[in-house]
């Protein structure tokens, strides 16, 4: 799905003026990493969303797949029937469902009808079965009775208090959900803000957390988020102006669901530290909360374990 991702963006800054594209990413970029709570939305135009699709989509595509494996993980009998992708703009977050589960069938509510235009294009011939409906997003917003999955990635930021509030209620009536931020101190307070507010709702948290109880993490202090590795294309690269030929992609998430299922036992929520014959893990656990662990040679399976454990992996 990645490889179709990027074949379908390859020829979408074709005929726009170089100029024109970066300053729309350009104003992307202060939208996204800026606090801009707006009644209206960020994309305004074609060449708004041509340079919003080109810089954020790949991104955007990798840290949904991540929460999105992550939750995958906790119920592997389960896939869904019915996606609605809440504020999904061009459908990264489609995309990403698509990669992780078939079979379904998605709806993506935007209410930016430009985002909507070229994510219907995108998409045309590779999902199948994809509902493209200009929505608010807001009060008054409803999901399809029996609703299995709800994906809303980046866009809790671009909304007033009251607007997220109302999108995190209705996603809340889905039988799973899965929310995902930028991984910056704001990101991963919305996600904290919308947590809770899951919780209350009935769901239970299965990824990141080991636990649906208060995060131990004090806000100010440090603040949880993960990594997805975004293999650049040579268009991503000019529209961002990278010389690498990949980024990391920091995010916070939260899924919680409405399924009998439970959460790890623990997870790894910092890259974790090769020493001579140790490991030490940095891990957020149910009955300690946030504590390190040193695993040595001594500790045999585990160690190897250790050894291969990545930022964000589950730990038994």
């Amino acid at each position: 799905m990645h490889e179709e991702l990027r074949a379908a963006l390859a020829g979408l800054l074709d005929g726009l003026p170089p100029k024109q594209a970066a300053q729309a990413v350009d104003r992307l970029i202060a939208n996204y990493r800026g606090r801009t709570p707006t009644d209206a939305p960020v994309l305004r135009d074609r060449a708004d969303v041509a340079a919003y699709a080109a810089y954020r989509m790949p991104a955007t595509f990798e840290a949904v797949r991540a929460a999105l494996t992550a939750f995958a993980v906790r119920v592997p009998d389960w896939s869904p029937a019915t996606h609605v992708d809440i504020g999904g703009g061009t459908g990264a977050a489609t995309w990403a469902t698509a990669a992780t589960w078939q079979g379904h069938r998605s709806t993506v509510l935007d209410w930016a009808q430009p985002a909507l235009d070229l994510g219907a294009e995108l998409a045309d011939g590779i999902l199948p079965g994809t509902d493209w409906q200009r929505r608010t997003l807001g009060e008054g917003l409803t999901l399809p009775a029996g609703t299995d999955l709800v994906t809303v990635s980046y866009v809790l930021g671009e909304l007033r208090p009251e607007d997220r509030r109302a999108v995190v209620a209705a996603a809340a009536t889905a039988t799973a959900v899965v929310l995902v931020e930028p991984g910056t101190p704001d990101g991963y307070l919305r996600i904290r803000e919308a947590r809770t507010q899951l919780v209350e709702a009935g769901l239970r948290v299965v990824a990141p957390c080991p636990h649906s109880g208060s995060c131990p993490i004090v806000p100010g202090q440090d603040w949880c988020h993960f990594a997805a590795r975004v293999n650049r294309s040579s268009l991503h690269r000019q529209v961002k102006g990278g010389s690498l030929p990949y980024e990391d992609e920091k995010f916070s998430y939260v899924a919680a669901t409405t399924l009998d299922a439970a959460p790890a036992a623990a997870r790894i929520v910092r890259k974790p530290q090769l020493r001579k014959g140790q490991v030490l893990l940095d891990l957020c656990t149910t009955a300690d909360g946030l504590e390190r662990t040193t695993v040595s040679k001594r500790h045999g399976a585990a160690y190897k374990a250790a050894r291969d454990a990545a930022w964000g992996d589950d730990w038994a």
